[in-house]
């Protein structure tokens, strides 16, 4: 087959060039060029997708029916769950992950379970076919209805999609994947884009779901080009540990359903099982309340859960005292201790803070403002709050405490796992009781801390 033409195309300005620089020649940004493949003068998905070629119509939007997308499931419940409810027909997924945190287990389960209803084809780049059935026979699932190839040549992969005509295709990983029409080696930008592209354009014309897998480089954000996120459907990313036999898996875009949808998995000797009361993962159980301890309720998507915030307070004894957090945004931390010694009077320049997120999740809301400053008060005066106590709310910087949202399904569900007393927002503060919970709302942070202390 001819090398077609490639030339470099600027990430950050669109410009081109015919060879690589350091800078580009247009906007004068560095290491921004990127190997691409010039268009010939026709266009080369006519012959093979004419469905693509073919100009639409101008509609008005109006005249458009607007129907449901249909979904299907994948037999995980905690899957569907971040996937909106099921895959959709002609959906593309990207999932990427730590090395070794369980992408390809959980995606052969899918494939075994989605296997015995659809046609399922399972491409590996990574593995030879004897490596995924020996771990398909160590996971105990019945692939025997699933299809598998191992391939890293797009054009090949691409006939085998026409002629098995799947309704459900995995790509481990798309870094594997090579195109001929380009020079560079697979994992290349140019590589990798181009691959997923034309992925993309099949499964849109064919109506093929196709997950692909991707790699993650070491700040953990999806390795290629960010027009990788961009095509596909959705996005996934496993969050925790790999030490930790628990797994998160969290939607960052989807098309189809709400962002920010987080599944928790338990890995266990027969794979990735769902866990039905995630909140039981995140709260500590002590036997006496300790200092320095707080559970908040944060919003993850649809699903509200109940997250233990530690915090430990030390006298530092280095000049600069140190600000770490684990789970929380550490700018965020420094901002908060400011708001702390402003608007409460109560200073910790001179005091070590660590901030830790129990079970590894992350939160990036800031309705876990009040509970981090709550704990750090309570390690600094090394006294625990009170048992039963859980909060949320915003933080602001004049001092105010800010409403959260969905603030009564945060409330229902901690009062469905137990605890009495819940310190929020005044603007959250339902209007009608909740069975067995004591309702307590505050503007202020200082007025947070007194009530706080009044509960002791």
């Amino acid at each position: 087959m001819a090398k077609q033409k490639t030339n470099y195309t600027c990430t950050e300005c669109g410009g081109v060039t015919n060879k690589w620089a350091g800078q580009c020649p247009s906007c004068h940004q560095w290491n921004t060029l990127v190997e691409t493949l010039v268009e010939s003068g026709g266009n080369r998905f006519s012959t093979q997708h004419q469905g693509l070629a073919q100009t639409s119509p101008v509609l008005s939007l109006a005249d458009i029916e607007a129907i449901d997308v249909p979904r299907f499931g994948t037999g995980i419940e905690e899957f569907d769950r971040v996937l909106g409810g099921g895959l959709v027909a002609g959906g593309v997924v990207l999932i990427g992950g730590d090395p070794g945190i369980g992408k390809s287990t959980l995606l052969l389960q899918a494939l075994a379970n989605m296997s015995r209803l659809k046609k399922a084809l399972y491409i590996s780049g990574e593995e030879s076919g004897s490596q995924i059935a020996l771990r398909a026979k160590r996971l105990a699932v019945d692939a025997k209805d699933l299809k598998l190839q191992a391939e890293i040549q797009l054009e090949k992969i691409l006939n085998t999609l026409a002629d098995e005509k799947p309704q459900v295709a995995v790509i481990d990983s798309i870094q594997t994947i090579y195109s001929d029409a380009l020079t560079s080696a697979p994992g290349s930008v140019a590589q990798v884009r181009e691959c997923a592209a034309q992925l993309t354009r099949v499964a849109k014309q064919s109506g093929i779901t196709i997950i692909m897998v991707g790699h993650v480089t070491k700040e953990g954000a999806l390795a290629g080009p960010r027009v990788l996120e961009h095509i596909v459907d959705t996005v996934l990313y496993f969050e925790g540990d790999t030490h930790s036999s628990f797994r998160l898996v969290r939607a960052f875009k989807n098309r189809f359903g709400a962002v920010n949808e987080l599944g928790v998995f338990a890995m266990t000797e027969k794979g990735l099982k769902g866990v039905s009361n995630p909140s039981a993962l995140f709260l500590s159980q002590h036997d006496n309340q300790v200092p320095g301890s707080c559970v908040m309720v944060t919003q993850e998507g649809t699903r509200p859960l109940l997250v233990e915030i530690q915090a430990l307070v030390d006298t530092s004894h280095v000049p600069n005292a140190r600000r770490l957090s684990v789970g929380l945004e550490q700018n965020r931390l420094a901002m908060l201790l400011a708001v702390l010694h402003r608007h409460a009077a109560i200073a910790a320049f001179d005091q070590d803070v660590f901030i830790n997120a129990v079970g590894g999740v992350k939160i990036t809301e800031p309705a876990a403002d009040l509970a981090v400053l709550l704990a750090i008060h309570s390690s600094m005066r090394n006294k625990p709050l009170p048992r039963g106590l859980v909060v949320f709310g915003e933080v602001g910087l004049a001092g105010e405490i800010r409403p959260a949202p969905r603030g009564q399904e945060r409330l229902r569900e901690a009062a469905k796992l137990g605890f009495s007393i819940a310190l929020i927002p005044k603007a959250n503060a339902p209007k009608q009781k909740i069975e067995g919970l004591t309702v307590i709302g505050v503007e202020r942070i200082d007025e947070a801390l007194t009530k706080a202390r009044e509960q002791d």
